[in-house]
């Protein structure tokens, strides 16, 4: 049943992908939102994602939902990821990049060959520009300036982290060049609101949007990386506004069952089965009977 979370709606394959993740509810206005994370596959170059990854969603979500797409699933599919040691940065990308301040996990901007990747979608006088208003942000205490005029494109670049999966911890990963048309035709197969983001430790940023999508409200729904990184497997997720009858209060507290990794329990309305128990989080699984 579109718009709920049901015995049927998150059954996940043998790897896990498919897996729906409850993250903890947030409240933005007067308006509480669940928020669910979900497992994918390996995304790779060339692949179609209007084909792999609706049947994650197809029947599961309603037009009040947002579903969100992290922008390196959209870039890695328009081949837009880089080997890093076929990058040879020139002798400014080496210079730039060790004046580059560590911001979150990662060496981003101040890995040289990212640097050279940011110098070639923007430009280096603009690239220039953006340095010394960075430049002028330590010494009045502003932060942001450079990605502000280095632009959005500089700003998406993602370079191998420590938790970056395998074979993408050797490739810079680029801004996607047609997320909106992405936003747009996922959001009319599946009959939903659909945003594609840009999401770190540091923040949240949509990059493209279909129709209707509040990007401030998903801005403010994902502040706190509830996607994670990497390592998680995680780059998809659904924002869904919560009805007080849907409340975590109401479910029950018994225990149905016992499950690796947390506690099979009861959906209102559903009877047994559909998500388990994790600490603080909750993981939907096959229907148990």
């Amino acid at each position: 049943m579109a718009g709920s979370v049901n015995k049927n709606a998150h059954h996940a394959n043998e790897d896990g992908n498919g897996t729906w993740i409850q993250k903890p509810t947030q409240t933005a206005g007067s308006q509480r939102f669940q928020r669910f994370v979900v497992r994918s596959h390996l995304v790779t170059p060339g692949e179609d994602l209007l084909k792999t990854l609706v049947p994650y969603f197809a029947g599961k979500v309603s037009p009040r939902d947002i579903v969100v797409i992290g922008e390196k699933v959209v870039a890695i599919a328009e081949g837009r990821a880089v080997l890093l040691n076929q990058v040879k940065p020139r002798w400014m990308a080496r210079w730039l990049s060790r004046h580059v301040r560590q911001l979150g996990y990662g060496l981003g901007l101040r890995r040289p060959e990212t640097m050279e990747m940011a110098i070639r979608e923007a430009g280096l006088p603009r690239i220039l520009a953006a340095a010394t208003a960075g430049a002028f942000d330590r010494l009045t205490g502003r932060s942001g300036d450079f990605y502000r005029i280095a632009g959005r494109e500089v700003a998406s670049i993602d370079g191998p982290g420590p938790t970056t999966i395998p074979p993408y911890n050797e490739y810079i990963v680029l801004a996607p060049e047609h997320g909106q048309e992405i936003a747009d035709r996922l959001a009319k197969l599946l009959h939903t609101q659909v945003a594609i983001v840009d999401v770190n430790d540091i923040g949240a940023e949509v990059l493209a949007a279909s129709a209707r999508v509040d990007k401030e409200l998903v801005r403010s729904l994902l502040r706190d990386n509830p996607m994670g990184q990497g390592a998680q497997r995680t780059p998809l997720a659904v924002l869904r506004p919560q009805a007080v009858a849907e409340r975590r209060t109401a479910w029950p507290t018994a225990q149905i069952g016992d499950e690796e990794g947390g506690i099979v329990g009861m959906i209102p309305g559903e009877g047994l089965g559909g998500l388990i128990w994790a600490d603080d989080e909750v993981a939907s699984t096959k229907t148990k009977r």
